[in-house]
């Protein structure tokens, strides 16, 4: 791989120091020098030292989304391995780790492709200036790079929808409405519910199976507009109405089906039809009294684990027992 550059390239405000006895450089660049200045070793490089995987262009454009948010849309530094290409010069005795680098060669991008994709498109569309923070090693050999990669790749676990969704509780109503569901103490879901998306004994709903269900709940043009406290008044009345009314089903997870996802979903649905019915537009209130003997209609329903549900599966289960509940509930 051609590691050349037509001219040498120098850093400032660098930050030298150590990690685990290997020289590392951190500090932060244009993003057009950030471009010009690494290369992707692919997995099916000639050499047989390759291992990226080819970029995913929708990555990259979600990336380039978020950037456009402005100053909030943080991010990462980019992991680069300089292949001692790059010398520190500190700018004087008195601060031995603070200095420039001087680049003669491109640095391998060892984390961060779909970040520097997304910033290509995003400064490309909009010709703004953005500085792209780094952590350079000066040099690993190709196994050690391997091998940072595989574990970066492997190792490091993500947060999760659930607890994402917990983080997003103050910008997505319906993130504050899914945790409010799962922390108060008069919400069906307050003992069976897991914000950080960890499923133990007694609690087997994830914060992100509630906040996808809401979706299903408030699909309707018009209650969707409701504010959020109004939409976390009507989850409560609508799901604490069939814990009343299916009380010892609602908690015997292992013996019957009601607070599993499918049928949890299935409910959802059927309330989203059945809400466009007992709203009102003029006064944006919804009729309790209706919704409540709607939701009594369904009393019959056998939801045990072992009858005719015990086969349900997928969104498609789920929306083939939303209309049958539907019907059942308007009838």
């Amino acid at each position: 791989m051609d590691q050349r550059i037509p001219q040498q390239v120098v850093i400032e405000n660098v930050i030298q120091s150590k990690m685990r006895g290997k020289v590392i450089y951190q500090s932060n660049v244009p993003a057009p020098i950030a471009l010009n200045l690494t290369f992707v070793k692919p997995y099916d490089d000639k050499s047989g030292k390759g291992y990226q995987r080819p970029v995913d262009p929708k990555r990259c454009h979600d990336f380039a989304l978020y950037l456009s948010k402005g100053d909030d849309a943080l991010f990462t530094p980019v992991l680069l391995n300089a292949c001692s290409n790059w010398e520190f010069s500190a700018y004087d005795k008195l601060r031995p780790n603070y200095g420039r680098l001087f680049c003669k060669g491109k640095a391998s991008l060892m984390d961060g492709q779909h970040r520097l994709g997304g910033i290509q498109r995003y400064i490309q569309e909009t010709n703004a200036d953005i500085m792209v923070p780094f952590l350079a090693f000066h040099s690993l050999d190709e196994d050690e790079e391997i091998q940072l990669f595989d574990i970066i790749n492997t190792k490091a676990k993500g947060i999760g929808p659930s607890l994402s969704k917990y983080l997003r509780r103050d910008s997505d109503e319906l993130s504050w409405v899914a945790t409010e569901l799962l922390v108060r103490k008069e919400s069906p879901f307050y003992n069976i519910g897991s914000i950080i998306g960890k499923r133990v004994k007694g609690r087997h709903i994830t914060l992100q199976n509630v906040y996808r269900t809401l979706h299903f709940l408030f699909k309707k043009d018009d209650v969707a507009l409701l504010s959020k406290e109004e939409k976390l008044n009507i989850a409560l009345h609508y799901y604490n109405t069939l814990k009343d009314t299916f009380s010892y089903e609602w908690l015997d997870y292992g013996g019957h089906r009601i607070t599993h996802i499918v049928c949890l979903d299935a409910l959802s649905i059927a309330a989203g039809i059945v809400l466009d019915k007992f709203f009102s537009i003029e006064k944006k209130k919804i009729d309790y009294t209706s919704l409540t003997q709607a939701v009594q209609k369904l009393k019959d329903i056998d939801w045990s684990s072992t009858g005719h549900l015990r086969y349900l599966k997928g969104l498609s289960g789920s929306k083939s027992l939303a209309t049958e509940l539907a019907d059942i509930m308007t009838k």
